[in-house]
């Protein structure tokens, strides 16, 4: 071969080899950029995607680290940390080229929250071009800098949530009725169960009327270990007989426990309500709001009124500890802002006295303050054991208060009732203001039964007692004769009685912080017939009325005429009076509808006679309301009200409504009952 001859093959290999590079190159070149491949893993990043993440790292980093340790070390610690609005914005400078060291270097701004707050943090993102497989490109080296910028090889992020502290509920005086104390969790230690664990279990489960399967299941969890305390009941401290029997059982121990407290159980049972464990569907909801998976929520009454005033937030910190167990450093840390405390307007000396002198029958009572409109008492009975649920209610508990007739679980005070001739003052009202009324006329009435005329068929307006003389508006008041206000109200007309009871707010939504229904004169379809109409005078029809709002309508007497505004919170130093319906009768008319409720007191005839306390004046009105499918039907119930208010000077108005009171005595069976406890607190005054 000659000498030419070889040099142009060599010639020929150089420049194919030179050719092939610039291919490998203009392949390499075409490929994403540096930027692009670190953007596309912080979008992994921003997704919490590690597994992708760790796909886009560099040989050296994927051969310190196995891809589930990356992913697991990720996933602890931004669970532990609770990361959420995870974001990145990457800050590449304009002039982006390779080191010596063919690296290249991309800041970034990280932003986060966790249970500890924002977190922030700048550091850089440092790529190298290489290929892996078949694929050429850029990719991550990536360290422990790159989860804070402060940590080493070996460090650990520990994260410790500050629990905040519930708001408290008191009554006026400062006594709780929702508060933060302590029960007693009944446990077992496994490993102190001893030779005969079953037969433990078996006294346990009888004593707490569980089964036995539903210790062995909290036994079996993944966490137990043989000296572990394992939770299986929680007890409220005042069980001292009950508690010290368990702690005869061998293995079983106790430990106290925070606990929301219902110190007066049942007699506030419906206004507080209670707290429970948030759901996991509940949690889903309530997330975005800053709740955590074991928090605790407000499930019915106060306690869910004011959940988001009472729950508080949670504080945390967040520190970085050496492979020694020594703290570093402290990343974030944030304070818990504790829950506000409510004070109501309540009196619970009152409520129980008006819960015990109700003596579990089903039926409600409302306490105001006539000329503040405090309110000093929300009743509802039977009632709940708020308690139960706290501390665990067993299945057969709620299913002997969902069997129960008398409705434990349902609140009263928050439903609609008829209310009866204790509804007869805002016809009386109504009709003084309309000018359809005139108080001395005496309207001649015969009998016990009355209609209009013969269009009535065999429907009647009935009375209960035929005084036997001509009534004038005082007479009907103390006779509380039917058949007086259901004639005033025909000669009011529909029309104005409508109007006239919408000055009192029926069929409006009460202003309070407590929902209670909305009060009604008639149906959707109004006032269908003459005889509804006449119904509806003496509160019957399809009148329908909170107990609430019944009493918010004597307080116009007492007020010159201004029905106020029910308040619930007490406000510092002297309470100011909010008016809800300014005017809503005159002052002439307020004057006149007290003198004669005072008759019917006072009066020895009168249906609330037997409501006079030595030396207080009180002005009242009873209430029967029948509830039956037709006049005839002899086999309905009776509602009995009575409401009553002192008028010297004056400071309580009750409102009391008991269920099926027929065959015990009406309204009389519940008049004594308000008179008690208005004497017992008047007297305390």
């Amino acid at each position: 071969m000659s000498t030419t001859t070889k040099t142009l093959k060599r010639r020929s290999a150089f420049f194919t080899i030179v050719a092939a590079g610039l291919l490998l190159f203009n392949a390499c070149s075409k490929g994403p950029t540096p930027e692009e491949s670190f953007q596309a893993y912080v979008a992994d990043w921003e997704e919490q995607d590690f597994a992708a993440m760790y796909g886009r790292l560099a040989t050296e980093s994927k051969e310190a680290i196995t891809k589930d340790d990356f992913v697991e070390r990720y996933e602890n610690i931004y669970a532990g940390i609770e990361v959420h609005n995870l974001k990145i914005q990457t800050n590449p400078p304009e002039d982006l080229e390779p080191d010596e060291n063919g690296e290249v270097r991309i800041p970034f701004e990280l932003s986060m929250e966790t249970l500890a707050g924002p977190v922030t943090f700048s550091f850089e993102g440092t790529l190298i071009q290489e290929e892996q497989g078949d694929e050429s490109g850029w990719f991550v080296k990536w360290d422990e800098r790159m989860i804070f910028p402060q940590m080493e090889p070996g460090d650990k992020v520990r994260a410790k949530t500050v629990k905040a502290e519930r708001g408290e509920i008191t009554d006026r005086h400062g006594s709780g009725l929702a508060v933060n104390g302590t029960a007693v969790a009944i446990g077992i230690v496994p490993g102190q169960l001893g030779d005969d664990g079953a037969e433990a279990k078996s006294q346990l489960a009888d004593e707490l009327g569980i089964s036995v399967e539903e210790i062995d299941k909290k036994l079996a969890a993944d966490w137990v270990q043989p000296d572990l305390f394992v939770p299986i009941a929680t007890l409220p401290q005042g069980d001292v007989e009950r508690i010290a029997a368990l702690m005869e059982i061998p293995g079983v121990t106790k430990q106290d426990v925070p606990a929301r407290v219902y110190p007066y159980g049942e007699a506030a049972a419906h206004l507080t309500g209670y707290v429970g464990e948030i759901t996991a569907e509940e949690w889903e909801e309530l997330k975005e709001e800053g709740y955590r998976k074991d928090d605790v929520l407000g499930k019915s009454g106060l306690e869910q009124v004011f959940e988001e005033r009472l729950r508080g937030e949670d504080g945390g910190v967040i520190t970085i500890e050496s492979e020694a167990g020594e703290e570093k450093e402290v990343i974030a840390e944030k304070e818990p802002r504790h829950g506000e405390d409510i004070q109501l307007t309540v009196d619970m000396v009152l409520q129980e006295s008006l819960y015990n002198e109700m003596k579990g029958d089903a039926g409600t009572a409302v306490a105001l303050h006539p000329k503040t409109g405090e309110v000093l008492a929300l009743v509802n009975s039977p009632a709940y054991d708020p308690n139960a649920f706290v501390l665990g209610l067993s299945g057969e508990q709620w299913e002997e208060w969902e069997g129960d007739p008398k409705k434990p679980l349902l609140n009263r005070f928050a439903q609609l009732f008829a209310p009866g001739s204790a509804f007869k003052p805002v016809t009386a009202a109504i009709g003084l203001e309309a000018g359809a009324l005139r108080p001395e006329e005496k309207r001649e009435i015969s009998g016990r039964s009355w209609q209009a005329d013969a269009s009535w068929g065999n429907y009647t307006v009935r009375r209960v007692t035929d005084p036997g003389k001509p009534v004038n508006l005082r007479d009907a008041f103390v006779y509380s004769d039917n058949i007086y206000f259901a004639q005033t109200a025909l000669d009011i007309g529909e029309e104005a009685f409508l109007e006239g009871a919408k000055g009192f707010g029926i069929g409006e939504k009460i202003p309070f912080a407590y929902p209670v229904k909305a009060s009604q004169l008639a149906g959707e379809d109004g006032i269908q017939s003459e005889v509804q109409l006449a119904d509806t005078g003496y509160g019957q029809g399809q009148v329908l009325m909170s107990a609430l709002h019944l009493a918010l309508t004597y307080t116009p007497l007492v007020n010159g005429g201004n029905m106020l505004a029910p308040q619930l919170e007490k406000s510092e130093g002297e309470p100011a009076q909010e008016v809800w319906k300014e005017q809503v009768i005159s002052e002439e008319t307020a004057e006149l509808i007290l003198s004669d409720l005072i008759d019917v007191v006072e009066h020895p005839k009168g249906t609330g006679r037997e409501a006079k306390i030595s030396g207080v004046t009180i002005a009242g009105k009873t209430g029967t309301a029948e509830l039956k499918e037709s006049q005839d039907d002899e086999t309905g119930t009776e509602n009995g009200w009575f409401v009553a208010v002192d008028t010297d000077d004056p400071s309580l108005l009750i409102a009391m409504m008991v269920e099926d009171v027929k065959d015990r005595g009406g309204s009389h069976y519940v008049v004594p009952k308000v008179k008690k406890v208005m004497g017992d607190f008047l007297r305390s005054d």
